[in-house]
C-alpha cells in the first residue's frame, strides 16, 4: 500500500510538472508589455542586433502595435524598407497606435515613400487609420 502511494505522488508530481512546462511555453509566445517591446528595440541601436530584430519581428507577427511601429521605425533608416514600414506603420495606426499614426502621417508628408505618387491614397490610408480607437502605449 505504501509503494502505490509514492507512486502516485510521483506520478501527480511528474504531471504538474509537465503542466507547469507548457504553460511556461505558451507564455513564452505571448506578446509582452509594451516597455519589454521598446526596451528591445533601444538594444538594436545603430548596431543592429539580430536577435532584437527577430524578437520585434516575431511580435508584430503576432499582432502588436508597438512591436509593428518600433519595427517599422526601424526600417526608415533603410531606403529599400521604406514600403514596408509604411504597411508596419499602417497596421500599428489601423490597432489604434498614435504614434504610428504620427509618423505614418510624416512619412507621406516627407514623400520619402517609394511608388507613392498619389495623395489621394495617402488620405484615404490616414483617414481609414484615424477611425480606429487610439490607446496610450
Amino acid at each position: 500500500m505504501e509503494l502505490f502511494n509514492k507512486s502516485g505522488v510521483l506520478i501527480s508530481s511528474l504531471l504538474v510538472m509537465v503542466g507547469a512546462l507548457i504553460a511556461c511555453q505558451a507564455k513564452e509566445d505571448a506578446i509582452p508589455p509594451s516597455t519589454v517591446i521598446e526596451a528591445a528595440a533601444m538594444q538594436l541601436g545603430t548596431q543592429g542586433q539580430g536577435a532584437a530584430e527577430r524578437r520585434l519581428r516575431e511580435w508584430a507577427d503576432l499582432g502588436s502595435p508597438v512591436a509593428q511601429r518600433e519595427l517599422a521605425l526601424r526600417y526608415l533608416s533603410n531606403p529599400a524598407k521604406r514600403n514596408e514600414a509604411r504597411q508596419l506603420f499602417e497596421r500599428a495606426a489601423g490597432a489604434g497606435d498614435a504614434q504610428a499614426v504620427i509618423n505614418l502621417a510624416g512619412l507621406y508628408q516627407s514623400s520619402a515613400l517609394p511608388n507613392t505618387n498619389s495623395s489621394i491614397a495617402a488620405g484615404r490610408t490616414l483617414k481609414d487609420v484615424t477611425n480606429a480607437s487610439y490607446l496610450p502605449h
